[in-house]
């Protein structure tokens, strides 16, 4: 459509009542006040995930290099286990876990 047939159109005006005006200023004003009582409450596990998710990204990142040079000693067969410091480490990760479920 081109826009001066557009502007040849008659134009529609309505003209609001009293009435009308009264009642949009009370719509206006209900819809304030229910978003003055709007509020969120963030459950527990909420907080939990959002400290889980602080402390992975503070994790440092897995590096592929090393891991490849792990997997090579295994299949060659140079890779030795020390248990006493398997153990430590399963200990200490055990420890870490149940300080995750005390904070919760």
């Amino acid at each position: 459509m081109d826009i001066k047939q557009l502007q040849n159109q008659s134009r529609v005006t309505t003209v609001n009542s009293p009435k009308t005006n009264q009642a949009q200023a009370d719509k206006a004003q209900t819809s304030v006040a229910g978003n003055q009582q709007d509020s969120v409450v963030v459950s527990s596990q909420a907080q939990q995930l959002q400290g889980l998710q602080s402390k992975i990204s503070s994790l440092p990142d897995v590096d592929l290099q090393k891991v490849a040079e792990i997997k090579a000693a295994i299949a060659e067969g140079r890779y030795k286990v020390d248990p006493e410091k398997l153990a430590g480490n399963i200990a200490q990760f055990e420890a870490d876990m149940n300080d995750l479920d005390l904070e919760a």
